[in-house]
């Protein structure tokens, strides 16, 4: 039939398509030159059923932080060996800290299983948060020359990535998390959900322009309380996502940060373990006990308030105020049941493309600077300074970007001669 590709036409036209380079997925870095460390979160779409412990388990984290991190109530019995839902979205605490240059959090172990390779290590059990190269490369001493054979039981690091910003944006406190853009998200949806805008999303991931592609890893400015403990607390520098809790003191004393609120309200935690004392000196106030007194000059405030895990003990400060009203009741964030289902909220930010269930196929995402190749984006006009680097290509360029122009006309000439010989 005319106008029909001869077979060897079409076979090579489809030879040559698979030899076009694709987009290389972007990832936000933050370049750092010191030691210190932050909190952090990655958000993390469940690729099965799985355990709170297993969950935990995953990604090196306390059970009980991880489940007041997403605000799930804790006082259920054997909260820690609740099955939580496959595709459940997870908001995942880990520290940050600056490894090589670059944030990154290290403190990610993993115990391969039967079946496991790198590239699904890295795309359905870490959720593409992670590259197979990045894996490989943090694991120098392994033996990983196959990454489609490893033995079983091999311990693995997994550099996941996260970033700091001095735990600010726009100069007031924020966690920040590293999400995995999905291909039904766009930049307008993920800042309507997360309460923040597409001009902030674009200055901190250094974007030139709003467009995002599946796979992208974004960091997200969550709304924050900060702590203003001493620096020589063991919990220095605790910050709380609104909405959520944390546990700290040696899961004594419990955080919270209420609905649209910057300051952090902290009380003895309901777990049943053996904790220091939590009474203000000279005052029989515990920690989070506030009273309040109205004269005619204003409202005398008295509150006990928890200033830090020090030296194995739980340090609290008595402070009194005179203000020109007495503060209404604490506002706590609301506390959810252990999932069993996806419910349609936050926990689940946008459909998956692997929604039906069992391990996702896409391919691995970059999160750092590739070895090679790198196209730093800088931020727009106008951004603060620190805000992220972006790895990868631009999402947004062509072919022409990929070749130089002698091979174009080759590919060109190539192709119009495939056309002749058909027609």
């Amino acid at each position: 039939m005319p106008g029909l590709l001869p077979p060897a036409a079409f076979i090579f036209l489809l030879t040559l398509g698979l030899f076009l380079p694709r987009a290389t997925p972007k990832s936000t870095i933050e370049p750092c030159s010191n030691a210190d460390s932050c909190s952090a979160l990655v958000g993390y779409t469940l690729y099965t059923d799985l355990k709170v412990s297993e969950v935990a388990s995953l990604f090196s984290v306390d059970p009980i932080s991880l489940l007041l991190t997403n605000a799930i109530d804790i006082s259920y019995s054997d909260v820690e060996n609740h099955i939580l839902p496959s595709q459940l979205f997870l908001k995942i605490p880990i520290p940050c800290s600056c490894v090589d240059g670059i944030r990154k959090s290290s403190s990610v172990s993993y115990k391969t299983r039967p079946s496991d390779t790198l590239s699904s290590i890295s795309s359905a059990v870490y959720g593409a948060l992670v590259s197979a190269d990045q894996i490989k490369e943090a694991n120098p001493k392994a033996e990983l020359s196959d990454p489609s054979v490893i033995a079983v039981g091999t311990q693995l690091n997994i550099p996941l990535p996260c970033t700091c910003f001095n735990n600010t944006d726009n100069n007031l406190p924020a966690v920040y998390m590293s999400y995995v853009v999905r291909d039904v998200d766009t930049l307008a949806g993920i800042a309507a959900r997360y309460v923040t805008t597409v001009s902030d999303l674009m200055t901190v991931n250094a974007l030139g322009s709003a467009e995002i592609k599946d796979g992208d890893i974004l960091a997200i400015p969550l709304s924050a309380c900060a702590s203003n403990f001493p620096s020589y607390a063991k919990d220095y520098g605790l910050v709380v996502p609104n909405g959520s809790y944390a546990i700290t003191a040696s899961h004594c004393v419990q955080c919270s940060c209420g609905p649209g609120s910057r300051n952090l309200y902290c009380t003895p935690a309901s777990l049943a373990v053996s904790c220091s004392s939590m009474q203000c000196r000279n005052s029989n106030l515990m920690v989070g006990n506030i009273t309040t007194q109205q004269t005619s000059g204003g409202c005398n405030v008295t509150s006990c308030s928890y200033s830090g895990f020090v030296n194995g003990s739980i340090s609290s400060t008595l402070f009194t105020s005179l203000q020109p009203r007495c503060p209404g009741p604490q506002q706590f964030p609301a506390l959810i049941a252990p999932p069993t289902v996806v419910p349609d909220s936050i926990y689940s930010p946008a459909p998956s493309p692997s929604e039906l269930g069992g391990i996702p196929t896409t391919s691995p995402r970059s999160s750092v600077v590739p070895s090679s190749g790198a196209v730093l984006g800088f931020p727009p006009v106008g951004a603060p300074i620190g805000t992220g680097i972006t790895s990868g290509s631009s999402s947004a360029c062509s072919l022409s970007n990929h070749f130089s122009f002698p091979i174009m006309i080759m590919l060109g000439l190539i192709v119009k001669l495939v056309l002749s010989v058909s027609l």
